[in-house]
């Protein structure tokens, strides 16, 4: 595992940004074998993992397994500090969709060997980053599958501009516009658990490929999202070539 913590210029945001890339490396296991070596054949799969309200680049790193079950796996991750802004354009030197849709897909591909292909990316979240996820994969065509854990998906946050995902699933499928895969997975104890039932009956309804898991004894946790970013990373429809290669870390 190798764990970059990369501080660069924004030209969209105008300010100098902070964000975490996990690149999966030689493992001790393999080390043991002496016929490996740090050239990766080829493109990784990328996973860009938004943080909740409050938190930053470095919170699920923090309080999740997310390196190991990368590591795992053989799946990058990114990890940016978006503020409390909910990943959304706000203006001014604010413009947080822009910055993830275009600067930080750009910066990713130009200095990490991640894949460029949309089969091999992926946006997940918790929380705001949940909202955020759902909102980015439904709205930009760069994903091949989408997760949301615990997502504040109702409208819940105090900004004129920000827009409801159930509205927004709604009016895709009546223009027949095609869903990338869905996860979406929320404690039946959490305060958010109504808002998430209603949106994954919203995605069924609208014909989506909908994975919902609703699990009992948990609420807005890391314990929770600790489980489910696992499940999350073992449900995507990877067709790279590290698929279904699990190794031991």
């Amino acid at each position: 595992m190798a764990k970059f913590t990369c501080n660069f210029i924004s030209y969209t945001l105008k300010r100098a940004v902070d964000i975490t890339v996990i690149m999966p490396t030689v493992t001790i296991p393999e080390s043991m074998d002496g016929k490996v070596h740090s050239h990766i054949k080829e493109p990784v799969p990328v996973l860009y993992l938004l943080h909740g309200y409050g938190n930053n680049h470095a919170t699920w790193g923090g309080y999740s397994n997310v390196e190991m079950y990368a590591e795992e796996r053989q799946i990058a991750v990114v990890m940016i500090s978006a503020e409390n802004k909910n990943y959304v354009n706000h203006g001014g030197d604010d413009n947080y969709y822009d910055f993830i849709s275009h600067e930080l897909h750009e910066f990713v591909k130009g200095n990490f060997n991640v894949s460029h292909r949309k089969e091999d990316t992926f946006i997940c979240g918790l929380s705001m980053g949940g909202f955020g996820a759902l909102y980015h994969g439904l709205t930009d065509d760069k994903y091949g599958a989408i997760g949301g854990l615990s997502g504040a998906v109702a409208g819940m946050f105090n900004y004129d501009n920000m827009p409801i995902i159930k509205d927004i699933v709604k009016e895709k499928a009546e223009k027949g516009d095609k869903f990338p895969p869905v996860y979406i997975a929320c404690g039946n104890d959490d305060f958010l658990i109504d808002a998430n039932r209603e949106l994954a009956q919203t995605f069924a309804d609208a014909g989506a490929d909908i994975t919902a898991e609703f699990v009992d004894g948990y609420a807005h946790e890391w314990r929770f999202w600790n489980l489910e970013i696992e499940r999350f990373l073992d449900w995507l429809p990877r067709t790279d070539p590290y698929a279904n290669q699990k190794r031991g870390v």
